[in-house]
């Protein structure tokens, strides 16, 4: 067991550096999530949130308390914009398909 800890040649020394290295990454890796996740959200939608408020979450519901306060804040944004319009007539659909274009032209014609 002595010679398993002992680091005594260099192949010892360089696993040893691996393993701490390794070690220093997820540490890193961990404390970073939050705060890749705030800038997640505000680039995808604009939702402005601190690193803190997402540790919080995870603390207290761990990744279902994460992805309520994800939810929570999308409905609150969308509830911002007022009620959505829906089309009063029925929306066809073109025999070669669906495509953005005939959906574009489908909402813009029923205006």
């Amino acid at each position: 067991m002595k010679a398993i800890f002992g680091l005594s040649s260099a192949t010892g020394w360089s696993l040893m550096a691996t393993a701490l290295v390794l070690a220093v990454l997820l540490v890193i890796s961990f404390r970073s999530r939050s705060y890749v996740f705030s800038q997640y959200l505000t680039a995808m939608t604009g939702i402005r949130l601190k690193p803190a408020q997402v540790r919080g979450a995870f603390k207290r519901g761990g990744k279902e308390g994460v992805r309520e306060l994800f939810l929570d804040l999308i409905i609150r944004e969308d509830l911002k914009d007022g009620p959505v319009t829906i089309p009063d007539g029925p929306v066809t659909i073109p025999e070669d398909g669906v495509t953005e274009e005939s959906v574009a032209e489908e909402l813009v014609g029923s205006r």
